[in-house]
Formats: structure tokens, sequence, C-alpha cells
């Protein structure tokens, strides 16, 4: 498929220019929009907690590291989308963007249909492995049923906003993920409690509302696509997978898809250790993780630009500019989470209020929250650090920088101080420990500069199509 992308839509050329302009123009729309995809979740906690009690909160909430880990995959490749059209877009390849962009939305939307096979089918033995207390089992069966129907269409957007960020158009995603959130939020007193003909579903209606909100941001983003890329024309070309080109998605995908599984997993475990003190305690650390999404919000936005600034850098020779961005992302980033984590320190019950008026349910969350929000400033910048190597295309050092920080420390902290005298406490001292583990390793990834010599394409006319990619020297 060789529709002309460039001609289309907006794109921004992050190889000229003022990079902290570029950073910040970049990453204020994908911080709005991540804030919108996190207000999701959190909506629902609101309303299941404050109207519906602790136990269908900690319902809601037991179920969030399964969704997690079954759309960690997908995750790393909608990042190899995103560096691939960036890079691609960086070395002025518009017949390779295209091909890029086709693969990407068939491949992703394959892999939301499978995922959500197998959450909807093995969601009552997940939900066993993780211990989840006996009195809410059912209900976050019924929440997570209904949830993972909403894969797919998620996938779709988040693909569809994976090649708009490669080109530089954070805006679109936004639009998109606005209309879809506020659907969500009118939504969900309705699904929740009923209204005419719509029966009371509790914490399953919270599900569907989020659901129906998936597929009304996917609409949004299809309707883009066809409308600026011009494809309605030429939908057979979705209809079927390069190759070629999905063995490079998988190629930087996996290893960033893995490393989210392993985080995923990671969490799994500690889920497990942490249900064993009761439903309070689910309770408390689940709406405490909601808030925690926001703490990280900074860092996945500033990440993501950096990854989109420094493939279009690359793919254009402009290795130059590549340490400016790394600079200053780190600065962006790290001042915004620390006032983040200052704010979370000094009001953490008021915060946390929002979501419950339970005292004990409020009291449990106060400590998680103090603890875990030690750890942003250095997962900010332990993000834009791993940015500059998926922009590279590097994804494989991710993989184990994940593995020495979650597997080797906090994994085996949490089950170790579990059992001690401190507690629950022990386990967020633990979660808290992995950060600066993973800031440590990245960093000296980052300063031995093998990541630059990774860059999946140089700028040069290559003859071919998407069928020749694999064969050309454009591979590193």
């Amino acid at each position: 498929m060789a529709y002309r992308v460039m001609e289309h839509v907006r794109t921004t050329d992050f190889t000229t220019g003022s990079i902290p302009k570029h950073l910040i123009a970049f990453a204020t729309p994908m911080f709005i929009g991540n804030l919108l995809q996190a207000a999701y979740n959190t909506v629902d906690s609101i309303w299941v907690g404050r109207f519906l009690g602790p136990r269908a909160l900690a319902s809601v909430s037991v179920g969030f590291p399964i969704i997690f880990g079954l759309i960690a995959l997908v995750t790393g490749l909608t990042m190899a989308t995103t560096t691939l059209v960036s890079q691609y877009y960086g070395a002025r390849r518009p017949d390779m963007v295209s091909a890029a962009i086709s693969n990407g939305l068939t491949l992703l939307t394959i892999m939301g249909v499978v995922m959500a096979a197998v959450g909807y089918l093995l969601r009552w033995p997940l939900l066993r492995a993780l211990r989840a207390p006996d009195d809410i089992i059912e209900a976050a069966a019924s929440y997570l049923g209904v949830y993972t129907l909403g894969f797919a269409p998620s996938f779709i957007y988040n693909v569809v906003s994976s090649i708009l960020r490669g080109l530089g158009d954070s805006r679109s995603p936004l639009r998109f993920l606005t209309y879809a959130t506020v659907m969500n939020i009118i939504l969900d007193p309705i699904m929740i409690f009923g209204l005419g003909p719509i029966p009371r579903m509790e914490v399953a209606g919270a599900a569907w509302a989020t659901v129906i909100s998936q597929v009304f941001a996917a609409a949004l983003a299809i309707a883009y696509m066809v409308g600026r890329l011009k494809i309605g024309t030429r939908l057979r070309d979705l209809a079927r997978l390069d190759w070629n080109l999905t063995k490079l998605t998988v190629k930087i995908g996996l290893p960033a898809g893995a490393q989210q599984t392993l985080v995923s997993l990671g969490m799994m475990v500690i889920m497990s250790t942490v249900n064993q003190f009761g439903s309070v305690v689910v309770a408390g650390s689940g709406v405490g993780s909601r808030l925690e999404q926001f703490g990280h919000l900074p860092a996945f936005s500033v990440g993501l630009a950096v990854t989109a600034l420094v493939g279009q850098n690359l793919g254009a020779g402009r290795h130059d500019r590549v340490s400016e961005v790394v600079k200053w992302g780190m600065l962006l980033t790290c001042s915004i989470t620390g006032a983040l984590t200052v704010v979370v320190q000094a009001f953490p019950t008021a915060v946390l209020s929002l979501f419950t008026k339970d005292r004990e349910v409020l009291a449990a969350g106060t400590v998680y929250l103090r603890w875990i929000s030690l750890g942003f400033v250095p997962f900010a910048a332990m993000f834009a650090l791993t940015g500059v190597l998926r922009g590279a295309g590097d994804t494989l050092p991710t993989l184990f920088i994940t593995l020495g920080s979650l597997w080797l420390v906090r994994v085996p902290l949490v089950r170790v101080l579990a059992r001690t005298a401190l507690g629950v406490e022990g386990v967020w001292m633990a979660m808290a420990s992995g950060p600066f583990v993973g800031l440590l390793l990245s960093y000296a990834y980052y300063r031995s500069g093998r990541w630059k010599q990774k860059a999946i394409v140089s700028r040069r006319p290559v003859v071919g199509s998407a069928a020749d990619l694999a064969t050309t020297d454009d591979i590193q």
C-alpha cells in the first residue's frame, strides 16, 4: 500500500527546531490523553467505591493485574509501531510509513480478538491463582469477563495512537479519548445503578461503561484513518499481514512486550501476597494504585515523546540532537514528577477520600501511597532513558532491566518482608525499591552507547516494497 500518508495527516518534523519546545508541545496532549485514559478505570473505582462499598471496590481492583498481563505483549507491539513509523518518517520513506501503518492495524486487531478470548475464558482460574478473597471473587469475575470484551477496540485505538505519535501528531488521539472519557463518565452511573430499560448491573455495569466507551474511541480513530489517510478504498491491504514487516515489528516489540508481561506477572505475584491480608488491604492498595497511575503519567508522556523524537532524529541521521532530547526529557519529567510526589506525600488521605469513605480502607491506602510515591521520580528518569532505547529500536535491554529491578529485587523482597513484623507495610517498602534499581541499570546501559548502533533505518532511498524490507541493509 503506498497511499501518501504525509499529505493527509498532521505531522511534525522533530529533526529541526527547538527540542524542549517539541517535547513540551508533543508531551502535553499525550499527558492529557494519558490522564483521560487513567480516568477510565479511576471513574469506575470512584463510583463503585463510594456507592457499592469496600468489597465491590476490592472486586474491581483485584482483576487489574490480570488485565495488564493480558495487554502487556500488545503494548510492546504498539511501541514497535511508533518506532517504525517515526524512523521511516525521519528517513523520508512515505512508502514504508504507509506499509507500517497497514501492518500495525492488522496485527493489533488480530491480537485484540485473541487476548479478549483468552481473558474471558480463563478469568476464573486466573483469579483463583491470584488467591482472590472468596467474598469478592464472583463480582471480580463478572467485572473481568465484561472488561475483556473491550480489548479489540482498545487495541485498535492504541495502535492508531501509536501511528499518529510516530508521525508527530499527539493531538488527534487526545480528541478521540476526550470524547470517549466523557461518554464513560456519563455511562458509569447509568450502567451501575440502572436507568429505564437498563437494569442495575453494579460492578459489571462499570465494566460495560468502559467497553462501550472503548468501542467509541476505536470508531473515532478508524473514522480518522479512513478520512485522512484515504484507506477506505484499500481495505484489502488491511486484511493481510506483510510477513517481513510483522517479523520486524515482533523483533522490536517482543522484548518491550515481554518486559510489560514480566511487570504484570510480577504484580500478580505481589498481588497474591497482598490478597492474603484481606479485602480491606486489597481495596486500600487498589485505590492507592489508581492514584499511583497519575503519578506515573508524566513519565509515560515524556518517555513516549522522547521515543518519537529519538526515532525521527535517528532515522534522519541527526545523532547530535539525541543527547539534547535526553537532557531536556529528563529535566522535564523529573521536575513534574517531583512536584507530584510532594503533593502525594503531603495530602494522601485527602486524595484517597475521592474513592471511599471507609476509614480502614483510607488508612491502608495512605500507607501504600506514602511508600510507593517515593519511587515516582526514579521511575520517571528510568522511563525517559528507556524511551531513548525504544526510539532506537533497541528494546531487548529493557527486558533485562525489568528482570533485574523487578524479579531480582522487588518480588523477592516482597515475599521476604511480608513474613516479617512489617507485614503489608514491608510489601510496600519492597515495591518502592524497584524504580531505584531500574534507574541505575537504565543509566548504565544508556551511557554505554550501544543503542546508537541499533537504528532500524538509515536515511537513503531504498528501491522495493515492504516485502523487500528484511533483505535491505537499512535494517541493522
